[in-house]
């Protein structure tokens, strides 16, 4: 049953942290004339509904949320304020972006690869669904490079 459980604790984890992430960018971006805000805001959007519907499982399960510690939140948020505050391009951001969900991407493709045959169905969908959400999510940007 823990195994159940991986995926579904790393697509809760991923999109806590993506979520935290695009609303501190969005923050940093309030006040400028980016274009790319809307997509950052889409963005968020389906994260959340990753993170509540990855949430509502592990409450199902009786799984405690374990959300990202809060020296991560920090740093992230430091990082995203640096490169807002260095190069606050659409194509900088994008590429900041592109970067990071890649990341998320590969550790997601993983942890499926590793769990495939030892999850249930419903989990591994949704842990594919979240992979293809990502992918989709950096063609969105790719635009803005």
């Amino acid at each position: 049953m823990k195994e159940n459980l991986e995926l579904v604790r790393q697509v809760y984890k991923d999109s806590e942290m993506s979520c935290m992430s695009m609303e501190s960018l969005i923050k940093d971006l309030k006040d400028k004339d980016n274009k790319i805000k809307d997509s950052v805001e889409e963005a968020l959007k389906g994260y959340q509904r990753f993170k509540d519907e990855s949430q509502q499982i592990l409450e199902d399960n009786d799984e405690p949320l374990k959300e990202s510690g809060m020296m991560s939140k920090m740093m992230a948020n430091m990082g995203i304020k640096k490169e807002v505050d260095s190069d606050n391009s659409d194509s900088s951001i994008a590429d900041m972006l592109i970067k990071g969900i890649s990341m998320g991407s590969i550790d997601m493709e993983k942890k499926i690869s590793s769990y495939e045959g030892n999850v249930n169905k419903k989990h591994l969908k949704l842990a594919k669904d979240f992979l293809k959400f990502q992918e989709e999510i950096i063609d969105s940007f790719k635009k803005y490079l």
